[in-house]
């Protein structure tokens, strides 16, 4: 292999004998040259729904090493067998594929470091716990998890510093039997020395101590590797060139550091980034938070487009104009284009999600009509709103009526209750109870007015090319306007809250005139002399 060191000016990985065009070169694998002037990679576990946390870092990783030219890579850390999940896995991909976050290499993709399921790399550990079992720099422990719970409660009691006590270190399996607290299988355990570095250079945080590690298990009684151990053979062989992941990982890092070097390994940059945070400045967790699942945001209508600009506002700052004003609103493009370590927050950022909804529905409004109907159809039809084989007039209805509700609607998900009047029957249209009890006494009036109003209204369609309907929106508000305002002399706050409630069942709907237009001239009087018969029934 080429002896490699860091690049501090770039945070690449430069030939230390000579640089190439690149200032990267690839590095050699068992199976050839690794593709990509930086190579970074996530690496999710498969234990249920994806955490939020793997897009953010995910995003920070692509966003690098599309501006290098690098590969990014997706890795399943699939050997926590108490807790994996079969379908976990698989939303995985669908999540990070919703968010655009395209990996190069991975299990479904295949690459030049397959497989790329630790579960599937079990015998590529082996090898290097052997190398480090025979330099002396890990040990064979036989003690029981009853011993080292007594232990560790033992140190708790006398404040001392908790972490294993080495009786094992220096002992045959025969010397180690003959003591109390013994098991027949071994873990190994890393031997950490008195000079062990707790010192190291963060992309994002410069200069970084972290605490003394204790003798950690780098292999554990069932064969399986701990993640120390195989996050690091894993990114060896894998080419990563730069390690992005939780500031928690920060008193890990010198564990990782010496197992590169006392197996011979070039050293990967890494960035710890700042923790994602609740509004208790608390990090985020499934358990508390809904939203730290990934899969959550989708259930709920937010954009893909507007999920990553918020968690890159989360960790970066916002683009600065050459008039100097901020811009907060950017394309995943422009923040990679931009990219710099160095404007990477180190403060936890409070998840907001006010602020979350404040973009998304910018980035509705944005929308192309048709582009905005696509992506409501599914949403719809979730909530039963629409049928899973809609027809072509219904499908026409929802472009027309995503274009009166884009202003209305923070999510996608707010549009069922807005959209779902226009597809029910005029008889069984539901009246919600909070918009039949804002009715006047003078209701019955108005409706009758606005009937007689819109009675001569042709709704026909035109059949000659280019004309235009007079059942229409500029029409239908002319005529209720002279009709009620004018005619009855009533303010339009009040006048068209009954029409609002006939036609929608809602005290809240999407733009009256506009919503009629859209029903047509019949279903617009059935629904008003509905509402009138029934007022009139409820009087008399």
């Amino acid at each position: 292999m080429t002896e490699q060191a860091p690049n501090p000016s770039t945070g690449t990985f430069i030939d230390a004998r000579q640089d190439d065009a690149q200032g990267a070169p690839e590095q050699a694998a068992p199976d050839g040259t690794l593709p990509g002037a930086v190579r970074l990679r996530v690496a999710p576990s498969p234990t249920g729904d994806p955490h939020v946390g793997t897009a953010y870092m995910s995003m920070f990783d692509l966003a690098f090493a599309r501006q290098q030219g690098g590969r990014f890579i997706l890795r399943i850390e699939d050997t926590d067998r108490a807790r994996f999940q079969a379908d976990s896995e698989q939303q995985i991909y669908d999540t990070l594929s919703w968010l655009g976050l395209a990996w190069d290499e991975g299990p479904d993709k295949g690459g030049p470091c397959a497989p790329y399921r630790q579960s599937e790399r079990l015998e590529t550990y082996r090898p290097y716990a052997d190398r480090l079992l025979e330099q002396g720099h890990a040990y064979l422990c036989w003690c029981s998890g009853e011993r080292l719970a007594g232990m560790r409660e033992k140190q708790q009691k006398l404040k001392q510093p908790t972490g294993y006590d080495r009786l094992c270190h220096g002992k045959t399996r025969e010397e180690r039997a003959g003591l109390p607290g013994f098991s027949e299988t071994p873990v190994v355990r890393m031997f950490i020395p008195d000079d062990a570095p707790l010192t190291f250079t963060d992309l994002v945080r410069g200069e970084v101590s972290a605490p003394r590690p204790d003798d950690q298990v780098i292999v554990k009684a069932d064969g399986f590797p701990t993640y120390h151990l195989a996050v690091v053979v894993d990114d060896h062989e894998m080419g990563i060139t730069h390690v992005v992941r939780g500031e928690e990982w920060i008193s890990s890092t010198p564990k990782h550091v010496l197992l590169y070097r006392w197996l011979g390994l070039p050293v990967p940059h890494y960035a710890h980034m700042p923790l994602l945070r609740d509004e208790k400045k608390a990090k985020i967790s499934k358990r508390k938070s809904p939203w730290a699942r990934l899969t959550w945001f989708k259930e709920q209508g937010y954009l893909p487009e507007a999920l990553l600009n918020f968690l890159a506002l989360l960790g970066y700052p916002p683009i600065i104009e050459e008039d100097g004003t901020e811009r907060e609103l950017f394309t995943f493009e422009e923040f990679s284009a931009g990219f710099d370590w160095d404007k990477v927050n180190t403060v936890g950022p409070i998840f907001n999600l006010d602020k979350l909804n404040s973009l998304n529905g910018h980035y509705i409004r944005q929308l192309e009509v048709g582009d905005l109907a696509s992506r409501l159809l599914p949403y719809l039809q979730t909530a039963g709103v629409l049928s899973d084989q809609p027809t072509l007039p219904e499908l026409g209805r929802l472009k027309a009526l995503a274009e009166l509700v884009q202003t209305r609607i923070v999510t996608l998900t707010d549009a069922a209750a807005l959209v779902a009047p226009f597809y029910v029957s005029d008889a069984e249209l539901p009246i919600a109870d909070d918009a039949r009890a804002q009715l006047k006494d003078d209701a019955g009036a108005v409706l009758d007015a606005a009937i007689a109003a819109l009675e001569p209204i042709d709704g026909a369609i035109p059949d000659t090319l280019g004309a235009q309907p007079e059942w229409a929106t500029e029409r239908i508000e002319q005529a209720l306007r002279a009709a009620l305002v004018e005619g009855l002399g009533i303010k339009p706050k009040f006048a068209f809250g009954p029409l609002r409630t006939a036609v929608s069942g809602q005290r809240i709907s999407p733009p009256l005139f506009e919503s009629m237009e859209v029903l047509g001239k019949a279903s617009t009087l059935a629904r008003l002399t509905r509402l009138r018969d029934e007022l009139a029934s409820a009087s008399g």
